[in-house]
């Protein structure tokens, strides 16, 4: 074991363990045979002391060992031998019997330095023991300070319950063994312990995801517990809760991150859980900074709600923060960083959000260089920026509230570099109007005077009147407001983001009352100056452990008190009394801190004065000097310094700084003003108005604080709790260094050895009789009874379960460990088989029912099929005798075809013959030879040059081909063109033919009813004069009316001769204006050439047609007057007639135009 660093433990004579007398039944799971090895004890004895400077911060440190004479390691021994006097026995000791140590066996030896060290005994007398040690030194001790070590076969196990010893030296060489070896999961009981291994382990991944989810391993692992709880929330319908626990830097933050891994993995297929994870970066970046202690440190408590369907499905989840730590944004340690996020905004902020924010580095910044510290080892601020941007996508933060945000967070950095500067002899002061103090105003959006007045001044009301007066402030109460302002701003948006994830988690959630919740919370601190963060932190873990003893050993013993069976009470340390000590009223520590904080003058040193007064007697607490206390906690003593306790437990935000952020015009400060307002809003406890202003904060720290802890706990009391203790190796975050004083101080304050031993000894299994017999009863062969418990005793006996492996209890039965999985595989075997029987019957009438639906579905198909193949037969035979015909037909024409083909070869051929015959007969060699000469001479040898030639050819001539088919396509598209313009124009043209043409038809129309009008009126007139004449005169009469007629007469032929000139020029001129068109048609269509343009030809013609139009009515008004003007002497009825002319002639007029 490792012995590199080490912690002095107390005196060794309260160490003393003793083997067990109780044998566990079963099989028992165990590694393989194999030793580890002893690593060599190295003492520092310079000086008579032993070194412990790698624990000086240990909240487990214990004071030095004392060694009078460094002549030898045997000397060095020699003090512990008085002690054996003052015998103590340990309180987790597994029996009363002594150990009697054999020789040559191995037993663990505790050095001055406090490790244990495994040594072989070589001799034994009397109460002296001969030891031999790793190193072959031999020495002489007391057979006391022996502790009996376990067999080397039992080295790693993986469950503390499965060592034949239990001893505090067997359990550290235990998870030592199984650190070692990269193994940082130990079962102790129910309880998981986990040891940070400061490094990356291979347990992780979708193959543990896979394997834990089949149950195919059964190894120690927070996938473990998770699915544990996930199937007990299924199965019993109960909320369940996974409580991480452990001090600082044990490895809280990541082992919740690992669980909830596991959930999303099971119940994920939502997209939610994406959601929950990305969480993750968002909290640790707004919620984390690097201490002393740990890198990743968790500066509040948060508990994650998942809830689930009732198939098992992520459907929502919920967030509750506790106890920010405020003061770290405006004041750190040295070698200690600020919150993430501000380097992660300095060191990743694009180019243009760094000017529009103005940011600067971090070391340029008040608050952030007085640690003197910027990075961390390994991790890049800028790659964590971008995922934290990318985490605010996820959970719908838009880019304007994200650009919101990161104002706020430069705003916060500006202000702690707003300086002040001395305006009058009384030490009053004002901000300089600088870089920072515009920087600040710009970022909230503020007037700057505003902000100087909120920074420099202090309203204050006064009197029965509440008149309001302003008080200047000094520089550290200038300095004070300004830190206020800072902190308030982020803790505010530190809430505000939570809301906004929490918005996001709940969409879609359905409430089914199934949830499982994990609480990640700060662990026990404990540092050289602990100030009222660690006051409140330890607190909590108070009420965490004795949430922790609660479950595990009170209520558990007084179950089986209840129950009424045999137990014997394991004693255990109950932390009652340190909790009265802070929530006892009217004189415990918290009442004391809120009193003291109702009093104007009230100061650090009088609240310590107080304590010391009123708590002196409590056991559980020490005054110190000055302004100090120490408590007294489970985990060990804590010393307290009371420096601005006060002043933080008020947290006052004065109204000025409230009326500033509401007066800005960024929506962001609004919502924290409005906030602050609405808690303002809660009842003032004491006089808290009286101490200067405190409107906005009605409520101490710490009372919110503990009343936020009692509804935690009243949650967790309602679930089913799941415990996992974080244990931190070594106080350096170094991976393999295993520091012994460290983890066993962490076990004994989380109690771990007291689990195992009640675990061990007592009946962890449990079920009532109902349902015991209830899930049971089918197993009996013969139930002779109803009652339950009658049932229950009969299946305990059926099963021959041995008596000590149980007990019966009023209302329960009470099972060791590992007695109901014998029942449960016996159960799932039972059940299996009855299902196999049910398969094969239910099988069987599937069969038989399934083999009588084929045969009706065959009958059924049977006869559709014949329907269908006689109806396909009829339309066969219909198509088998339409072919029949259309094929005779078909032969018929062919075989007609055929015979006009050999009648007109025959022909041919007898016209052959009888030519040759008559050539033969004639003797026309003369011919013949004539035809053999001219066939010798077209004979021609074709070269293989002349061939290739012509294939050249061939081939340019079809390239020539293609070219010209491509150009004629084209020409065809450039004519299709043509043609649907020559179209439009056609139809144009015809357009406008029509209506010349009923233009025509109109007047034409007009001038023949003008002529017939004037001949009507002619030969009205002569049948007037006709009758009118005298008869006796005749001749007389005669000529006169033959005068009276030729003047009339001659009057109606000037009136036709000038319409007989108005028609006739009518008909040329739309003779004329129809050749015109019809040529410009041609022209346009192409039929006739032309060198002018039709478009242009076809609207001067139309210019023409309408002047001509124009005239052509003017002449026709003209005429119609003149003709009015002749006919004056006409009677009534003529003026009736002209009348009627007059319409007639508009009507014209009108169709002219």
């Amino acid at each position: 074991m490792s012995r590199s660093k080490v912690i002095p433990s107390p005196s060794l004579q309260s160490i003393k363990s003793l083997p067990v007398d109780f044998r566990l039944g079963g099989d028992r799971t165990m590694l393989s045979d194999e030793v580890s090895e002893n690593v060599d004890a190295t003492v520092d004895v310079d000086n008579g002391r032993v070194d412990t400077s790698d624990n000086d911060e240990s909240p487990y440190s214990r004071k030095d060992i004392s060694v009078k004479d460094d002549s030898s390691l045997d000397d060095a021994i020699t003090p512990v031998q008085p002690v054996k006097q003052q015998h103590v026995d340990m309180k987790w000791s597994d029996t009363a019997t002594p150990y009697l140590p054999k020789r040559k066996s191995q037993s663990w030896f505790q050095l001055p330095d406090g490790n244990w060290e495994l040594a072989t005994i070589l001799n034994t007398s009397a109460n002296e023991s001969l030891i031999s040690l790793a190193e072959g030194k031999v020495l002489k001790v007391s057979a006391e300070t022996l502790v009996p070590a376990n067999p080397d076969i039992l080295d790693g196990v993986d469950d503390l319950m499965q060592l034949s010893y239990l001893n505090e030296p067997s359990v550290l060489h235990n998870l030592q063994y199984r650190y070692d070896h990269d193994i940082i999961y130990t079962k102790a009981g129910p309880v998981l312990v986990a040891v940070n291994p400061f490094k990356k382990v291979p347990l992780y991944g979708d193959d543990y995801i896979k394997a834990y989810k089949s149950k195919s391993t059964e190894s120690p692992h927070a996938y473990a517990i998770t699915d544990t709880a996930m199937r007990e929330m299924i199965r019993d319908e109960v909320n369940q809760s996974i409580i991480i626990s452990g001090e600082s830097g044990a490895g809280k933050t990541e082992t919740a991150k690992i669980a909830m891994q596991y959930l999303a993995a099971l119940g994920g297929g939502s997209g939610i859980e994406y959601e929950i994870l990305k969480t993750n970066p968002i909290l640790e970046a707004f919620g984390n900074a690097k201490t002393l202690r740990n890198n990743n440190s968790s500066r509040f408590g948060k508990l994650i709600e998942i809830h689930f369907s009732e198939m098992g499905k992520i459907s929502g989840a919920k967030i509750q923060t506790f106890l920010l730590e405020k003061s770290r944004v405006v004041q750190c340690s040295a070698n200690e960083r600020s919150y993430h996020i501000f380097y992660q905004l300095c060191a990743g902020a694009p180019r243009n959000l760094r000017e529009k924010l103005n940011l600067k580095n971090a070391d340029e910044y008040n608050y952030l260089r007085q640690s003197g510290c910027y990075k961390i080892s390994g991790v890049d601020d800028a790659d964590q920026f971008y995922i934290v941007m990318d985490a605010l996508d996820v959970v719908h933060v838009d880019k304007q509230d994200q650009e919101s945000v990161f104002a706020m967070l430069a705003a916060v950095l500006w202000l702690g570099n707003v300086s002040f500067v001395e305006i009058d002899p009384e030490n009053h002061v004002e901000p300089v109007v600088d870089e920072a103090l515009n920087s600040v105003a710009t970022l909230i959006d503020c007037n700057v005077e505003a902000l100087k007045l909120t920074l420099s001044t202090r309203k204050m009301r006064v009197g029965k009147r509440k008149d309001t007066i302003v008080q200047k402030l000094t520089l550290a109460q200038a300095i004070d407001s300004r830190d206020a302002l800072a902190k308030s701003i982020y803790s505010c948006l530190f809430d505000w983001l939570v809301e906004q994830i929490n918005k996001s988690l709940a969409i879609g959630k359905r409430r089914t009352g199934r949830s499982i919740s994990i609480l990640d919370i700060y662990g026990f601190e404990s540092f050289e100056r602990n100030s009222f963060e660690q006051f409140c932190i330890n607190y909590a873990n108070e009420r965490l452990q004795q949430h922790f003893n609660r479950h595990l050993f009170k209520l558990e013993q007084e179950e089986y008190l209840q129950d009424g069976i045999d137990w014997a009470r394991v004693d255990f340390e109950d932390n009652q009394d340190c909790l009265c000590l802070f929530e006892k009223k009217p004189l415990g520590l918290l009442s004391l801190l809120d009193e003291e904080s109702t009093f104007p003058n009230g100061t650090d040193l009088t609240f310590a004065d107080k304590l010391r007064q009123h708590l002196s007697s409590n056991y559980c607490f020490r005054g110190e000097r000055e302004n100090a206390f120490t408590v007294c906690h489970y985990a060990g003593e804590v010393t307290y310094d009371t420096s601005s306790f006060l002043e933080k437990n008020r947290d006052l935000l004065h109204l000025d700084s409230i009326e500033l952020l509401s007066s800005c015009k960024c929506s962001l400060p609004q919502a924290f003003a409005s906030a602050m307002r609405t808690q303002s809003e809660k009842p003032v406890i004491g006089a808290l108005h009286k101490s200067g202003g405190a409107d906005s904060q009605k409520l101490s720290v710490a009372t919110k604080f503990k009343g936020q802890l009692f509804q935690l706990m009243q949650r967790l009391e309602n679930t089913t709790p799941h415990f996992i203790r974080c244990i931190k190796p070594n106080n350096f975050q170094s991976p393999g260094s295993y520091n012994q004083g460290l983890v066993l101080q962490q076990l004994r304050c989380c109690g771990v050895l007291e689990v195992v031993r009640i675990s061990r000894s007592g009946f962890p299994t449990k079920m009532s009789h109902q349902k015991f017999a209830r899930r049971y009863g089918f197993l009996l062969e013969h139930a002779a009874s109803q009652d339950p418990l009658n049932v229950s005793v009969a299946i305990l006996h059926q099963f021959n379960i041995l008596p000590e492996m149980y007990q019966v209890g009023y209302t329960k039965l009470f099972f060791r460990t590992g007695q109901i999985g014998v029942l449960e595989d016996t159960r799932n075997r039972t059940l299996y088989s009855i299902l196999r029987v049910q398969s094969c019957f239910r099988g069987h009438q599937a069969r038989c029912k399934i083999r009588k639906l084929r045969g009706d579905v065959a009958n059924l198909q049977s006869f559709i099929r014949a329907e269908k193949t006689r109806k396909e037969f009829s339309i066969l035979l219909q198509r088998h005798r339409a072919a029949i015909s259309i094929q005779r037909r078909a032969k018929a024409r062919i075989a007609r075809n055929k015979f006009k083909r050999l009648s007109n070869a025959s022909t041919l051929i007898q016209s052959v013959i009888r030519g040759w015959l008559v050539r033969r007969c004639t003797g026309d060699i003369g011919l013949r030879q004539f035809a053999e000469r001219k066939a010798r001479d077209q004979e021609v040898r074709v070269k293989s040059s002349f061939l290739a030639e012509l294939q050249r050819r061939v081939l340019r001539a079809e390239a020539s081909m293609r070219e010209k088919e491509e150009e004629n396509d084209i020409l065809h598209q450039r004519l299709q063109q043509y043609e649907n313009r020559w179209s439009e124009y056609e139809l144009k043209m015809r357009s406008m033919e029509e209506v010349w043409q009923k233009q025509m038809r109109s007047l034409q129309s007009s001038l023949s009813i003008a002529k017939r009008s004037l001949t009507f009126d002619d030969s009205r007139r002569n049948s007037d004069a006709s009758v009118n004449g005298n008869e006796e005169s005749w001749e007389t009469g005669s000529n006169q009316r033959t005068q009276d007629s030729n003047g009339g007469r001659s009057t109606s032929a000037a009136g036709l001769s000038v319409i007989s000139r108005l028609a006739q020029e009518f008909e040329q001129r739309s003779q004329v204006f129809r050749d015109d068109a019809k040529f410009l048609v041609e022209v346009k269509s192409g039929q006739v050439e032309g060198s002018l343009d039709p478009d242009i030809e076809l609207r001067r013609l139309k210019q023409m047609f309408e002047a001509w139009k124009k005239d052509y009515g003017t002449r026709l008004r003209e005429t119609k007057s003149i003709l009015n003007k002749i006919g004056n002497y006409s009677s009534s009825g003529e003026k009736a007639r002209k009348k009627w002319w007059g319409r007639r002639n508009s009507n014209i007029g009108s169709n002219l135009f």
